[in-house]
């Protein structure tokens, strides 16, 4: 068993977390600032969005320098302080890097655009003319470079040229930059769509969107086996791929430590639960069967395989998951306390996202103008030109905007939440005036102190690593319940996903009179323990019995 399977990783969008120098944005020494909180919370890993230096299209994403920090975060001192100080206090940083594709502000793309015989012409991808793909963030995935009369490949934005990791100068170089960054301190990577990296040389055309030609393309393992040969042998360093669309068979290749690729892979199947027909911009309540379905299914699959999952409600690119799956009003708390009871009790490591432990909402921005991501912008004017009426349009963003994970991180109850003494570059969510960390602190019984709890049950409860997943009453509406089982013992994870009473009942033999029980931890007190249950509105709790 690796520390990193005994760890929690907390993720910092630094944009949004903390101004040291009172600005609109979020820098590295606001980070710094707050150590001593995230030493507290207990955390292991900070996960940092990207904060090299970028035209900030995609918020960071759009790298333009592999090798610097972006002004508006700091300075390469900045983030040195950061590494030694987080290290003082045991922590590690995980720097996220985007090799997919990089921005076309980087010197690289500039080059490559200004002739087609230039050296760096073929670290990208150029056609004379377009296929059917299409970009993640609407329309073609082709954008024509009047220059030089082609087309350059972007799946994401068009000022995010995809890089050609066919070219091997194009791999030397990214394993270059890489052990840059790792002699500099850092204790690991986050790798963005990093299974995206490999694309079909005839890049075929058949009216699809292209996803399932450039999905876990051709030589994707090849690759990471030598960017684990030439980055990660040797070195204790946790290395997380971000997984798009992709399947069960190639995370347990990813990760299984035979394959000698990644630590652990991040997939998102489970947070498409709400995507009717596969469709992310519509309005639409979430599929409890489903979604306790794929992440039973990713659980019995990594454990046979070998592989390890990365565990996680939210990110910098979800909405917030006690609105997403829980109840952002009256039952905040207790769906708070429910949802991180069902995550962090199964196998894989747990990711935390800035302001998850607070149970911080979606904000509920009603109009346009409030939003920033680029991806939500885009949609909206696609979808008024195709006539889809502006309620409607507004109705999908406000549930699914990227911007609703992205907004300051709620410190206090005062101005701008403590962010800064600036106006934020987007606005604060009005419940930051009972929903924040000084105020959390002083209540033992808040959202806060649970995920402080949970933290450090996972590093003295065996079974959270190493038992085996079980599944309990597959068919009930309301209830997750499963097993983590291991020789002579148990733990018993009960989670209600509704706001109303439920009843439920538990198979034969799961619960006896002869067994002993031990409670771990839950969001409501409990007396009654057998298998006979009657649930209140979003309670949670885990019991461990051994014979």
């Amino acid at each position: 068993m690796q520390d990193w399977q005994r760890s929690v990783i907390y993720q910092i969008y630094p944009k949004s977390f903390y101004s040291h120098g009172g600005q609109a944005t979020g820098d590295l020494l606001g980070i710094v600032d707050k150590l001593d909180y995230l030493h507290w919370l207990g955390v292991d890993y900070l996960w940092l969005t990207p904060f090299l230096r970028s035209p900030q299209r995609d918020n960071g994403y759009d790298i333009s320098d592999y090798y610097a920090i972006d002004p508006s975060y700091g300075t390469m001192a900045d983030c040195e302080l950061l590494i030694a100080e987080a290290g003082r206090r045991g922590i590690k940083l995980m720097l996220d890097i985007v090799v997919n594709h990089t921005s076309i502000e980087h010197p690289w793309f500039q080059a490559a655009r200004s002739s087609l015989d230039n050296p760096y012409r073929d670290f990208y991808i150029w056609r004379d003319q377009p296929n059917s793909w299409e970009s993640k963030f609407g329309g073609s995935a082709w954008e024509y470079e009047a220059q030089t009369g082609q087309y350059y490949l972007h799946l994401f934005d068009h000022t995010q040229a995809d890089l050609n990791w066919d070219n091997p100068q194009v791999r030397a170089e990214v394993f270059k930059m890489m052990r840059f960054w790792r002699d500099k301190g850092v204790g690991g990577f986050r790798l963005d769509v990093i299974n995206l990296i490999s694309k079909p040389a005839d890049f075929p055309d058949d009216h699809t969107d292209g996803r399932r030609f450039y999905t876990d393309g051709p030589n994707v393992h090849h690759y990471l086996q030598q960017m684990h040969r030439e980055v990660f042998e040797g070195f204790d360093l946790i290395n997380v791929g971000e997984m798009s669309s992709t399947t069960l068979e190639h995370c347990i290749r990813y990760s299984c430590p035979d394959s000698r690729e990644l630590s652990m892979t991040f997939n998102f199947h489970h947070l498409k639960v709400d995507y009717p027909n596969l469709q992310k911009w519509v309005r639409a309540d979430f599929d409890f069967f489903q979604l306790k379905r794929i992440l039973s299914d990713w659980q019995t699959g990594m454990q046979a395989g070998g592989g390890w999952n990365a565990l996680f409600w939210c990110n910098h690119d979800q909405p917030r998951v006690v609105s997403r799956f829980g109840n952002d009003g009256e039952h905040r708390v207790a769906s708070a306390k429910m949802l991180a009871t069902a995550l962090h009790f199964l196998q894989g490591t747990p990711f935390v996202y800035q302001g998850e432990e607070l149970g911080m909402t979606n904000p509920g921005f009603d109009h346009i103008d409030q939003y920033r991501d680029v991806e939500t912008l885009n949609i909206f004017r696609l979808q008024r030109n195709a006539g889809v009426p502006e309620a409607e349009a507004m109705a999908a963003i406000m549930q699914k905007s990227r911007d609703n994970g992205r907004t300051p991180m709620q410190w206090t109850a005062g101005p701008n939440a403590g962010f800064s003494q600036a106006e934020p570059w987007i606005g604060v969510p009005a419940n930051a005036a009972f929903i924040n960390v000084e105020h959390q602190l002083q209540d033992p019984t808040s959202i806060l102190h649970f995920y402080r709890q949970l933290i450090t049950l996972r590093r003295s409860e065996a079974l959270i690593q190493e038992g085996v997943y079980r599944l309990l009453l597959p068919d009930h509406p309301f209830v997750w319940a499963y097993l983590r089982e291991g020789q002579g013992e148990r733990l018993l994870v009960i989670s209600h996903f509704h706001g109303g009473d439920c009843e439920v009942e538990l198979p034969d033999g799961i619960i006896t009179s002869d067994m002993k029980q031990r409670w771990v931890i839950g969001n409501y007190d409990r007396e009654h323990r057998d298998r006979r249950l009657r649930l209140r509105p979003y309670e949670s709790f885990v019991l461990h019995l051994s014979d």
